[in-house]
């Protein structure tokens, strides 16, 4: 999955457009899903969903992929806030807040209308903000992201790190393909137990090899002189386009401004 995305952030439709736009738009849009209501964050994922699938021609299946972890991790998680207990005594306390209950020996089990209404919160809050930067891993290579924090003063230090953690998750991977594909090959995983003695060793196995490739890479490193920072050469042959640039300004000024009705009671309560 990991270089699928590396693959669609090189060969989507909005490549071609300045990388620092789409950051600014990407963490805008974050920031207005982050102190809005509820309508506001439904309506932000729609609209980067739009730029993201139709915009930039990301397949839609990786898309919908994507956003089921977040709601499957939501789904796991937002009952313990929903579903509420007292003791039977203290019944009269949660009435009001109580949409549907059941007794359980001495406890009464319940489902709590100020605790659904925080986890729809939750939800929507964190769907609209997972489309904001699914949009940017998915159009914004992350060479680029770099290049553009270097030319924002960001600390060298950090960017290196950042550089060489994207570098070794590529290593990682193709270090697990490897050992897995030979595993396979083997008939390592025909029966249950067979298949947990070599996920052991592969585990074990991806560890010697990373060290390797660390050893490797670091030797590789000082054999070029290395002293300083990673210095790395990207030709700047970006388009923008008015239309793009006119609609994230006018749709960010609609959002805020949905809000701002909405905190005056023009909009009911979601």
């Amino acid at each position: 999955m990991s270089l699928q995305l590396d693959t669609l952030a090189y060969t989507n439709q909005l490549r071609r457009l300045p990388p620092e736009h789409k950051i600014i738009f990407a963490f805008t849009t974050l920031a207005i899903s982050l102190v809005t209501h509820p309508l506001v964050q439904i309506l932000i994922a729609l609209w980067l969903g739009v730029w993201t699938v139709i915009y930039a021609r990301i397949p839609a299946g990786v898309y919908f992929r994507l956003l089921m972890f977040t709601i499957v991790f939501c789904l796991t998680s937002l009952p313990a806030l929903m579903v509420n207990g007292v003791a039977i005594t203290d019944l009269p306390k949660v009435q009001l807040d109580s949409w549907y209950g059941f007794t359980l020996g001495h406890l009464y089990i319940y489902i709590s209308h100020s605790g659904s209404i925080q986890a729809w919160g939750i939800l929507t809050r964190a769907l609209a903000s997972v489309s904001c930067l699914y949009f940017l891993i998915l159009t914004v290579p992350f060479t680029e992201i770099l290049q553009t924090l270097r030319y924002l003063r960001f600390p060298v230090l950090l960017n290196d790190l950042l550089l060489l953690m994207y570098r070794f998750i590529f290593i990682l991977l193709n270090t697990a393909s490897e050992l897995l594909t030979a595993q396979n090959s083997r008939g390592g995983y025909r029966t249950w137990r067979s298949g947990m003695k070599s996920l052991a060793l592969l585990i074990g196995q991806l560890l010697q090899r990373t060290l390797q490739r660390y050893s490797q890479f670091s030797l590789g490193l000082e054999s070029r002189g290395f002293v300083s920072e990673f210095r790395v050469w990207h030709p700047r042959r970006y388009h923008p386009q008015r239309r793009y640039i006119i609609e994230a300004i006018f749709g960010c000024v609609v959002l805020i401004a949905l809000d701002f009705w909405r905190n005056a009671g023009i909009f009911t309560r979601i």
